[in-house]
């Protein structure tokens, strides 16, 4: 089967740029970590994907019907509600580390988070290095 053509792709947008108009200072800086903590697991720098975006490092998804697309290893959105970390279902999986991350939410491929200042920064080290391991970064 084709690869899909996704609307959200990596673009040459400023990765800083982005970071320097999050309008709340807490999640700019936040941004700001996660991009470093990410950078440093998967050894690439940070790449808009789409608008919102942040990923690092590509990779090709499969899907059991076959069906192919390109897309980031990790990354992270700060929406305005929260902050969306886009990493492996098998580290979402991971009910462990999940119960000693602190204040989060978990969806379809997503961890949310409203601070890193409510989380276990260590723990979370932790998710972003599995979920790198787990897609080979």
């Amino acid at each position: 089967m084709a690869k899909v053509e996704l609307k959200t792709k990596e673009t040459g947008a400023s990765v800083d740029a982005f970071v320097d108009k999050i309008a709340d200072e807490g999640q700019r800086e936040d941004a700001r970590v996660l991009v470093k903590l990410m950078a440093a697991a998967t050894k690439s720098e940070g790449k808009m994907w789409g608008p919102s975006i942040i990923g690092f490092g590509s990779r090709v998804l499969k899907y059991e019907s076959g069906r192919e697309m390109d897309w980031l290893v990790i990354g992270f959105s700060p929406r305005k509600a929260n902050t969306s970390l886009y990493l492996g279902s098998e580290t979402l999986a991971d009910t462990e580390l999940l119960k000693k991350l602190g204040k989060h939410k978990t969806g379809k491929g997503c961890l949310y988070i409203n601070r890193l200042e409510d989380v276990d920064r260590k723990v979370l080290e932790k998710m972003i290095v599995k979920s790198v391991k787990g897609k080979g970064a």
